[in-house]
């Protein structure tokens, strides 16, 4: 062991004890190494995944995130019947959507949530129930919003006021009638462990809370559409419930207002629940997160004497977020020098940012372990980065690894279950990876990788052929 942190470590990254150790909370539940170090996840060992399915590989434990989703289910279905009320739980399929993955979420009681015509596709494809789906997106087409009237989504979340009348426009050449939510923004942002709030929030989504009760007023005179509630969501990977407290508190004074002129059964106050990417991160249990938000709700419902709504949430990050674990192989290491003498070791492996652009976008950390076995010397500082053409293809910026981690290892990074396919690319010509699901000692594709012919296929101009030209 080190005796004591390196120079450009960052001040939140200890030195390990073990640099093979699987901090709790960061990897799935069932990660653990077996007699010869070798980690396994699902009961399947890394080298035997990476054997059969290439690296990289986005690995998804099936029981974590089926765990965690009745986890959710559990925790708001408690608190909401405290408080005389019910909640329902949407899994929010932006965080990473396949038909495999949305049968686990359905299978365990939750509806799904899409915010494109694809996503919708892939529901659908998977068998969820229109009527459990809810419809998001800030530009929503008019061909999205006709087929999701015509299948009989659920609810969609209305964004603008130019939705409103394509609704309207919609429902009166069908005779459908479809339900909807308007979306609210609070002038609450949160993010992490603190949160802002403002008369405004600068952004995409939504209806100003001082422009809503126009919108309301106007879907109210539509006889196509059905005003089922309003919408908030305020961020993502938040830790604690002041934020989410702060605004419910607002938006329930619109809730009360609209009350005036008519029912408001529902509110959902959308997701954002945080999880840990590395040792350092501490998110709210699931139990207080859904305590002290309903508790919040009922608080400022009984302050106004209004009933407490129907209540819903969102999580996705949050529930197939740490089921997934992403599989490398090192390729080349590198020792760097960097400032006084300190140096970095740099770690490629055979993927990156076009499987993972999380750290690229948003600066996100992650932890990493070596998985083909267990390594020995004292934890090394390094930096794991991919194989694209760019200085900021980074995947994992900080970490502690073992001294003698050479090429060829396999490299496990933990947390990549959410938004890491959702975001992939073909960056520099390089093929998505597959995703495998792990269950009970086995494995099977849910989604398939893409090869290079698969790439080559989508090229006009191969084997001779030229494009068509454009109109004159």
């Amino acid at each position: 062991m080190l005796s004591a942190a390196h120079s450009l470590a960052p001040e939140w990254l200890t030195v390990p004890a073990d640099a093979n150790d699987l901090a709790p909370g960061v990897w799935p539940a069932s990660a653990a190494r077996d007699a010869d170090g070798v980690l396994a996840l699902g009961g399947v060992d890394a080298a035997t995944i990476a054997r059969t399915y290439g690296t990289p590989v986005l690995v998804l434990d099936e029981d974590e995130a089926r765990s965690r989703a009745r986890a959710f289910r559990a925790a708001f279905d408690d608190a909401a019947a405290r408080h005389g009320t019910t909640a329902q739980v949407y899994y929010a399929g932006k965080a990473f959507l396949s038909t495999t993955v949305a049968r686990w979420v359905i299978d365990e009681g939750l509806r799904v949530d899409v915010c494109t015509g694809g996503e919708l596709a892939v529901a659908l494809a998977a068998g969820v129930a229109p009527g459990a789906i809810g419809f998001h997106g800030n530009n929503k087409s008019v061909a999205e919003l006709e087929r999701a009237v015509e299948v009989g989504v659920g609810s969609v979340i209305v964004d603008s006021a130019i939705e409103i009348e394509r609704l309207a426009a919609i429902t009166a050449r069908s005779g459908a009638v479809q339900r909807v939510l308007v979306r609210v923004v609070s002038g609450v942002h949160a993010e992490t462990h603190d949160f802002l709030a403002t008369a405004h929030e600068d952004q995409k989504f939504g209806f100003p809370l001082d422009e809503a009760e126009a919108a309301v007023a106007r879907i109210r005179e539509i006889p196509g559409l059905d005003f089922a509630g309003l919408h908030c969501h305020i961020g993502s990977q938040i830790f604690g419930v002041a934020g989410f407290r702060e605004s419910a508190e607002r938006v329930l004074e619109l809730h009360a207002t609209l009350l005036e002129h008519g029912p408001v059964p529902q509110l959902n106050l959308g997701g954002g629940f945080g999880i840990a990417y590395t040792r350092a991160d501490h998110p709210t249990p699931i139990d207080t997160l859904a305590s002290g938000i309903v508790s919040a709700v009922a608080e400022g419902c009984a302050a106004r004497g209004i009933p407490v709504p129907a209540l819903s949430f969102e999580p996705g990050r949050a529930i197939i977020g740490t089921a997934g674990v992403t599989l490398y192989e090192v390729g080349t290491t590198k020792e760097v020098t960097v400032d006084a003498g300190a140096t970095r070791r740099y770690i490629s492996v055979d993927g990156g940012m076009s499987d993972n652009a999380r750290p690229a976008l948003y600066g996100a950390q992650y932890s990493a372990r070596l998985a083909s076995r267990a390594g020995d010397g004292e934890p090394r500082l390094s930096r794991v980065v991919g194989k694209h053409c760019e200085s900021g293809d980074i995947v994992v910026d900080h970490e502690y690894l073992p001294a003698d981690l050479a090429p060829g290892d396999l490299l496990a990074v933990p947390v990549t279950g959410a938004y890491c396919v959702s975001l992939a690319s073909n960056y520099n010509h390089v093929p998505r990876p597959p995703v495998v699901a792990v269950r009970g000692g086995r494995s099977r594709i849910i989604v398939r990788g893409e090869t290079v012919d698969d790439l080559l296929a989508r090229d006009a101009g191969i084997d001779g052929a030229t494009a068509p030209e454009g109109d004159k």
